[in-house]
Protein backbone atom coordinates (compact mmCIF):
# COMPACT_ATOMS: atom_id res chain seq x y z
CA UNK A 1 0.00 0.00 0.00
CA UNK A 2 0.92 3.16 -1.03
CA UNK A 3 1.01 5.94 2.13
CA UNK A 4 -1.53 8.29 1.78
CA UNK A 5 0.98 11.23 0.99
CA UNK A 6 1.64 9.28 -2.37
CA UNK A 7 -1.84 8.88 -3.45
CA UNK A 8 -4.00 10.84 -5.66
CA UNK A 9 -7.97 10.34 -4.26
CA UNK A 10 -9.71 13.43 -5.65
CA UNK A 11 -11.34 13.18 -9.16
CA UNK A 12 -10.03 16.57 -9.58
CA UNK A 13 -6.40 15.26 -9.29
CA UNK A 14 -7.17 12.39 -11.78
CA UNK A 15 -8.75 14.39 -14.79
CA UNK A 16 -5.83 17.12 -14.37
CA UNK A 17 -3.35 14.79 -14.64
CA UNK A 18 -5.34 13.13 -17.16
CA UNK A 19 -6.18 16.24 -19.36
CA UNK A 20 -3.18 17.96 -18.80
CA UNK A 21 0.05 15.36 -18.63
CA UNK A 22 1.96 13.61 -20.81
CA UNK A 23 1.08 10.30 -21.70
CA UNK A 24 2.85 7.21 -22.93
CA UNK A 25 1.83 3.96 -23.47
CA UNK A 26 2.37 0.03 -24.21
CA UNK A 27 0.55 -3.28 -24.66
CA UNK A 28 -0.50 -3.60 -20.38
CA UNK A 29 -0.51 0.50 -19.40
CA UNK A 30 -1.01 3.97 -20.21
CA UNK A 31 1.10 6.66 -17.84
CA UNK A 32 0.34 10.21 -17.57
CA UNK A 33 2.52 11.83 -15.70
CA UNK A 34 1.83 15.86 -14.93
CA UNK A 35 5.00 18.06 -13.42
CA UNK A 36 4.18 20.89 -11.54
CA UNK A 37 6.05 23.51 -9.69
CA UNK A 38 6.35 23.04 -5.65
CA UNK A 39 4.81 25.63 -3.63
CA UNK A 40 6.32 25.85 -0.38
CA UNK A 41 4.93 28.91 0.95
CA UNK A 42 1.05 27.96 0.53
CA UNK A 43 0.09 25.08 2.74
CA UNK A 44 -2.80 23.73 0.57
CA UNK A 45 -0.20 23.50 -2.52
CA UNK A 46 2.01 20.01 -3.62
CA UNK A 47 4.94 20.29 -1.97
CA UNK A 48 8.14 18.34 -3.83
CA UNK A 49 7.26 15.00 -4.10
CA UNK A 50 5.61 12.45 -6.20
CA UNK A 51 1.64 10.98 -6.04
CA UNK A 52 0.48 8.25 -8.09
CA UNK A 53 -2.84 6.81 -9.02
CA UNK A 54 -4.47 3.78 -10.60
CA UNK A 55 -7.21 3.25 -13.24
CA UNK A 56 -8.49 0.18 -14.00
CA UNK A 57 -11.94 -0.18 -15.65
CA UNK A 58 -14.14 -2.96 -16.01
CA UNK A 59 -12.81 -3.77 -19.26
CA UNK A 60 -9.55 -5.18 -17.68
CA UNK A 61 -12.29 -7.82 -15.96
CA UNK A 62 -13.97 -8.31 -12.70
CA UNK A 63 -13.34 -6.88 -9.22
CA UNK A 64 -11.42 -9.72 -8.24
CA UNK A 65 -9.20 -9.36 -11.22
CA UNK A 66 -9.16 -5.39 -10.84
CA UNK A 67 -8.27 -5.44 -7.33
CA UNK A 68 -5.66 -7.47 -7.83
CA UNK A 69 -4.30 -5.79 -10.89
CA UNK A 70 -4.25 -2.66 -9.12
CA UNK A 71 -2.12 -4.46 -6.45
CA UNK A 72 0.24 -5.45 -8.54
CA UNK A 73 0.65 -2.12 -10.73
CA UNK A 74 1.36 0.08 -7.22
CA UNK A 75 3.58 -2.45 -6.05
CA UNK A 76 5.56 -2.06 -9.12
CA UNK A 77 5.05 1.73 -9.23
CA UNK A 78 7.03 2.26 -5.48
CA UNK A 79 9.33 -0.14 -6.50
CA UNK A 80 10.54 1.24 -9.57
CA UNK A 81 10.34 4.67 -7.75
CA UNK A 82 12.11 3.77 -4.37
CA UNK A 83 14.71 1.52 -6.25
CA UNK A 84 15.52 5.07 -8.12
CA UNK A 85 15.00 2.92 -11.43
CA UNK A 86 12.23 5.62 -12.40
CA UNK A 87 14.30 9.03 -11.77
CA UNK A 88 11.95 11.79 -10.66
CA UNK A 89 12.54 16.13 -10.88
CA UNK A 90 13.77 17.23 -7.58
CA UNK A 91 12.34 19.98 -6.74
CA UNK A 92 8.77 19.74 -8.40
CA UNK A 93 5.70 18.26 -7.70
CA UNK A 94 5.12 14.55 -9.77
CA UNK A 95 1.70 13.44 -10.28
CA UNK A 96 1.19 10.07 -12.10
CA UNK A 97 -2.11 7.62 -13.44
CA UNK A 98 -1.58 4.47 -14.12
CA UNK A 99 -3.96 3.51 -16.57
CA UNK A 100 -4.19 -0.65 -16.96
CA UNK A 101 -5.29 -1.86 -20.12
CA UNK A 102 -7.04 -5.85 -20.68
CA UNK A 103 -3.52 -6.91 -21.60
CA UNK A 104 -2.36 -6.37 -18.21
CA UNK A 105 -4.16 -9.06 -15.86
CA UNK A 106 -2.76 -11.83 -18.08
CA UNK A 107 0.88 -10.53 -17.84
CA UNK A 108 3.80 -11.72 -15.86
CA UNK A 109 5.45 -10.12 -13.44
CA UNK A 110 8.57 -9.18 -15.40
CA UNK A 111 6.50 -8.22 -18.58
CA UNK A 112 4.23 -6.10 -16.36
CA UNK A 113 7.32 -4.04 -14.54
CA UNK A 114 8.87 -3.61 -17.82
CA UNK A 115 5.74 -2.27 -19.51
CA UNK A 116 5.03 -0.02 -16.17
CA UNK A 117 8.78 1.66 -16.31
CA UNK A 118 9.32 2.31 -20.06
CA UNK A 119 5.75 3.78 -19.81
CA UNK A 120 6.67 5.97 -16.94
CA UNK A 121 10.48 6.98 -18.11
CA UNK A 122 9.12 7.88 -21.43
CA UNK A 123 5.89 9.93 -20.09
CA UNK A 124 8.38 11.75 -17.47
CA UNK A 125 10.98 12.58 -20.06
CA UNK A 126 7.95 14.34 -22.38
CA UNK A 127 6.44 15.90 -19.35
CA UNK A 128 10.05 17.62 -18.62
CA UNK A 129 9.82 19.30 -21.91
CA UNK A 130 6.46 20.62 -20.67
CA UNK A 131 8.14 21.92 -17.46
CA UNK A 132 9.09 25.27 -18.49
CA UNK A 133 5.99 27.81 -18.59
CA UNK A 134 4.61 28.06 -22.37
CA UNK A 135 6.09 25.14 -23.89
CA UNK A 136 2.82 22.96 -24.08
CA UNK A 137 0.91 22.64 -27.29
CA UNK A 138 -1.93 25.10 -26.64
CA UNK A 139 0.50 27.82 -24.89
CA UNK A 140 2.67 28.01 -28.20
CA UNK A 141 -0.83 27.84 -30.11
CA UNK A 142 -1.96 31.34 -28.13
CA UNK A 143 1.29 32.94 -28.47
CA UNK A 144 1.72 32.38 -32.28
CA UNK A 145 -2.14 33.53 -32.65
CA UNK A 146 -1.08 36.98 -30.25
CA UNK A 147 1.84 37.03 -32.45
CA UNK A 148 0.12 37.57 -35.41
CA UNK A 149 -2.77 39.46 -34.23
CA UNK A 150 0.20 41.83 -33.33
CA UNK A 151 2.36 41.59 -36.82
CA UNK A 152 -0.93 42.28 -38.56
CA UNK A 153 -1.44 45.15 -36.20
CA UNK A 154 1.97 47.15 -36.97
CA UNK A 155 1.05 46.33 -40.68
CA UNK A 156 -2.14 48.10 -40.98
CA UNK A 157 -0.30 51.22 -39.24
Amino acid sequence: MLPARHRLTSPKEFSAVMRGGARAGTSTVVAAVLITPAQSSNPAAPSAGWQCGFIVSKAVGNAVVRHRTTRRLRHIVRELIEAGQVSLPEGRHTQIVLRALSEAPSADHRNLRQDTASALRRALKKAAGRQNPGTDYRSRQVAARQKSLSSGAEQSR
